[in-house]
């Protein structure tokens, strides 16, 4: 199984929405997001991680903020309060959700 980024983006982009999901498999769900100028995300029922495709900017993730750039890695905890900010207008991400509703227990 592969997702070309290029072709994902394409299809993200002739679909006029912000996110669009590709893939499914058992508990993951993988999609690519592209916002625009403001990241309006709410908290997520379900853990959740960010793979920087491209573009640059803040990531606000519980109160810490910190910067991202293509490539970069970001786990997200269920129901953790999160957005992008000040982000370039290239700024794409995958983004992969899996486990159970709530988030899975630390061990």
């Amino acid at each position: 199984m592969k997702i070309d980024t290029q072709d994902a983006l394409a299809r993200l982009a002739e679909s006029e929405s912000l996110f669009l999901n590709l893939f499914e498999h058992g508990t993951l769900a993988v999609e690519v997001y592209k916002p625009k100028k403001i990241d309006l995300q709410k908290p997520h029922t379900r853990d959740e991680v960010y793979i920087v495709i491209s573009g640059s900017g803040e990531f606000l993730n519980g109160g810490v903020r910190t910067d991202f750039s293509p490539g970069d890695f970001l786990f997200v905890p269920a129901g953790t309060e999160h957005r992008f900010e000040n982000f370039t207008e290239d700024f794409a991400t995958w983004v992969l959700f899996y486990g159970p509703e709530g988030g899975e227990k630390e061990t």
